[in-house]
């Protein structure tokens, strides 16, 4: 089934509230070898004049990847995930992301265009805190790879 393009400018609805813990920050930090202190100890954060432990910049995946869900198990879409392959990532900040924020996203395709047989389908994500200020924007694009 191919893309349906009339996903373009679709809104789904945000997603449940996710409490950033401390420990997930120290162990994506862990994961993405980020080793700036503020990213695993609350001291040196506090130091630098932040709450609590800082998330390193690609940490809204997290909360992205709960509206991408969202996106692939959309009935209408088409979109095959056993043919997906991430394209491009960006993220745009408002502030740094600490534990202790509580999260929300909000995913909106944004473009549906097809390239030498293959698809690509972008999605925005805005990811609020709790007072609905934006956080982050993070931005992605998935190629659905062509049938053989």
């Amino acid at each position: 089934m191919p893309i349906n393009p009339d996903i373009v400018g679709r809104a789904l609805e945000p997603t449940a509230p996710y409490l950033v813990g401390r420990e997930k920050i120290r162990e994506f930090s862990r994961a993405v070898f980020a080793t700036n202190p503020i990213n695993l100890d609350p001291a040196a954060a506090q130091a630098a004049g932040y709450r609590d432990v800082v998330a390193p910049p690609t940490f809204p995946i997290v909360i992205q990847q709960l509206t991408l869900d969202r996106l692939l198990a959309e009935p209408d879409a088409g979109i095959d995930f056993s043919r997906v392959v991430h394209g491009d990532q960006r993220f745009s900040y408002t502030r740094p992301i600490v534990a202790g924020d509580e999260l929300t996203g909000r995913l909106t395709v944004t473009g549906v265009k097809t390239l030498a047989g293959n698809s690509m389908v972008t999605a925005e994500t805005v990811v609020a805190d709790a007072s609905g200020e934006r956080v982050v924007t993070a931005i992605s694009t998935l190629v659905v790879r062509a049938e053989d």
